[in-house]
């Protein structure tokens, strides 16, 4: 039987936590010139996943 693989684009972008997983937030690679300071600020941190999408992320990574 072969091993199962994890959707190595999903194991990239998600970090799972004790709670489901967490992703860093988009918008914050380029063109941060036009950006204002407070959003730049408040798009630091990382999110959590939605609920509803958690059981589409655990089937691209099975092993986690």
């Amino acid at each position: 039987m072969p091993k199962i693989k994890s959707n190595s684009g999903a194991r990239k972008r998600f970090k799972p936590t004790a709670k489901g997983f967490k992703h860093k937030q988009s918008f914050r690679s380029h063109i941060l010139t036009k950006k204002s300071p407070k959003r730049k600020r408040q798009l630091r941190g990382m999110q959590m996943i939605a609920a509803a999408d958690v059981p589409l992320i655990k089937r691209m990574l099975p092993t986690v």
